[in-house]
């Protein structure tokens, strides 16, 4: 159990997360720290002391001895899509919000997806590096358009839909596969199956969130699937796809050739050596997973999750959070106090809380609760000079997990 009154919130920032963040929390008088490198577990565990809020990107890894060493955290902003870089189900259970920010880089990573197809199509990077070695190749072989092409899109998000609308701005022919069914964006068409995208695509690319079911879904056996010669692209996780089998089959000229952003290890940092099994291999392009990281992209997620970090922190809104009971609050009136406890979801809570106000004869101005299947999300505006002593015996409760006042 944790009672948090209201202060100037502490904010680190990990990753070289893009200043616009910082700049909105420090706009509101809060400690923000930015650090550029991606911590390991020891060395997150001791910054943590100092802190209330954590900002990451999706290097770093927020464990389960992370958070049980640092439940008096209040919250974790992800400034990316997406969130598998964290113990949800632990943050949940001690009743931390985990927020993120789905759409801000969908632009970015879906025109990086359309450049790649025509590079791949026209082997540019190949070219290039030759014409930096003072190498003249002018061919045309093995050069095509990709209008009327046919490209397979595995995964139909956010960024999988938007890549399909570009696609179809080049001409290109969209069929795509989701375990959701999916309304189809302009001409494109859905697929039953994996199976039945990869046999008609000359380009493939994944869009799907790192998962049991997703772990390694390409391997040999799909890119046997594939038509001889087309080409993967990978801007997603880089656990989804086997890369010693994908060498394989490049090397045997299944694949024609790959655009790979995501890698199943990256480095820490940028002063740290990146190794692949991928490197010297023709129409290979290898990126250090930049799908959204574009200017434009980065200053739009900075924004994003600080303004779900500062609602929180200052409204107790919880929209948006991944991990957590969803509550969109009004803002607090002058004339009162707000009463956030998070507490275990098992009978009884409610009557035990009730108790206490009553007991103390405070004056609820408006109450509002969300739960999910481990935990109640409640919130209570109060007449001033009354909450303290509520939120003083709720945190005292064996139920709850944590409990704070906002002025």
């Amino acid at each position: 159990m944790q009672n948090y009154s209201h202060k100037k919130y502490r904010f680190l920032l990990l990753e070289a997360i893009h200043p616009s963040a910082k700049e909105i929390l420090e706009g509101e008088a809060y400690q923000v720290e930015l650090l550029n490198h991606s911590p390991k577990e020891s060395e997150i565990i001791s910054l943590a002391k100092n802190y209330d809020f954590i900002g990451i990107r999706s290097k770093t890894q927020i464990t389960e001895n992370i958070l049980k060493s640092s439940q008096h955290l209040l919250g974790i902003g992800c400034f990316c899509i997406g969130t598998d870089q964290v113990d949800l189900l632990k943050a949940n259970q001690l009743g931390i919000p985990v927020f993120n920010a789905p759409y801000s880089n969908t632009r970015s990573v879906a025109e990086l997806v359309l450049a790649e197809i025509v590079c791949l199509s026209r082997q540019v990077c190949d070219r290039s590096a030759q014409a930096h070695l003072g190498q003249w190749i002018k061919s045309a072989a093995g050069s095509h358009e990709v209008r009327g092409k046919t490209l397979g899109i595995v995964g139909y998000g956010h960024i999988g839909s938007q890549v399909s609308v570009l696609a179809e701005a080049f001409g290109m022919r969209v069929l795509f596969y989701d375990v959701v069914k999916k309304l189809p964006l302009g001409n494109s068409k859905v697929c039953e199956s994996i199976g039945e995208l990869l046999k008609n695509s000359d380009f493939v690319t994944l869009h799907v969130p790192d998962t049991k079911q997703t772990k390694e879904m390409m391997t040999t056996r799909e890119f046997a699937q594939m038509k001889k010669g087309a080409f993967l692209i990978n801007a997603s996780r880089g656990s989804v796809v086997k890369v010693s089998d994908l060498v394989k089959a490049i090397k045997e000229h299944q694949v024609g050739g790959a655009a790979i952003d995501v890698f199943p290890a990256e480095p820490s940092s940028n002063n740290e050596k990146f190794v692949s099994e991928l490197q010297g291999l023709e129409n290979v392009i290898l990126t250090p997973h930049i799908g959204g990281s574009t200017e434009e992209a980065q200053a739009a997620i900075g924004a994003e999750v600080a303004a779900s970090l500062l609602s929180f922190a200052r409204l107790g809104n919880t929209r948006g959070a991944v991990n957590f009971p969803n509550v969109d609050l009004p803002v607090l009136h002058a004339d009162s106090h707000r009463l956030l406890n998070v507490h275990q979801n098992v009978p009884g809570v409610l009557s035990d809380i009730t108790k206490i106000v009553s007991d103390l004869g405070a004056n609820i101005q408006a109450q509002y609760l969300s739960t999910d299947s481990k935990i109640g999300f409640l919130v209570m505006d109060m007449e001033k000079g009354s909450a303290d002593q509520v939120s003083k015996q709720v945190a005292g409760l064996r139920t709850s997990i944590q409990t704070r006042v906002l002025y």
